[in-house]
């Protein structure tokens, strides 16, 4: 039994603003942190590596760092269940391109991110990149408050994804918005082999770096 990712929509999953993770495969946690810092959209960012550790350690050097968390980026990083996974903390809000060159060279790359705290409100996201190509992609609420709330990407994946969707009564506009997005995180995770490690992204050290520019 794994974790799955469903238990990302619960309230302040991992940190305070929400959640950005990055999922691979074909990349190593040192590919993979370069890759994010190079879908930087406003700014070059360096990787630079602050050793193993928690979430409220990472918090800590950012603090330190920058004065102020949310004034800097960083990531923990690991590898678990054949996934390479990526953590994002601090003011990662809006900071990076959707970018599918990430899984350039053959990988593949699954990005869940939900700005918790942003009022507009934004709805929680998902792509899947794979081998330099976007083959799905929509909002997690399924619905019109961002974009056009429709899954898309190639016809064979976006069809499926539709198809077990629907399986499970969505899209449903009388559902709350929590209750769908933990749905579709529980659709995604299951017929992608999704998993992140709760108790190791919760509690245990991990190799950080912070995002620099």
């Amino acid at each position: 039994m794994t974790d799955g990712i469903a238990w990302l929509a619960e309230p302040q999953s991992i940190a305070f603003g929400g959640y950005s993770v990055t999922l691979a495969r074909g990349l190593g946690i040192e590919a993979l942190a370069a890759r994010i810092a190079a879908s930087a959209q406003w700014s070059e960012r360096t990787v630079e590596p602050v050793g193993e550790l928690t979430g409220d350690g990472l918090v800590e050097a950012l603090d330190s760092e920058y004065g102020d968390a949310l004034d800097g980026i960083g990531l923990r990083l690991g590898v678990s269940g054949g996934w390479t996974f990526a953590v994002a903390y601090g003011g990662w809000f809006g900071e990076f391109r959707d970018d599918p060159a990430i899984s350039e060279g053959g990988a593949e790359v699954f990005l869940v991110e939900y700005e918790e705290e942003n009022g507009k409100p934004v709805p929680p996201t998902f792509h899947y990149h794979r081998d330099g190509r976007t083959v799905c992609s929509f909002n997690l609420h399924l619905d019109d408050s961002w974009g056009n709330g429709q899954v898309i990407g190639d016809p064979d994946v976006a069809g499926t994804v539709k198809e077990l969707l629907n399986a499970e009564g969505l899209p449903d506009e009388e559902r709350a918005g929590r209750e769908v997005h933990r749905t579709t995180l529980g659709v995604l995770g299951r017929h992608f082999g999704l998993t992140l490690p709760r108790a190791l992204v919760l509690e245990a050290p991990l190799p950080a770096v912070l995002l620099a520019d």
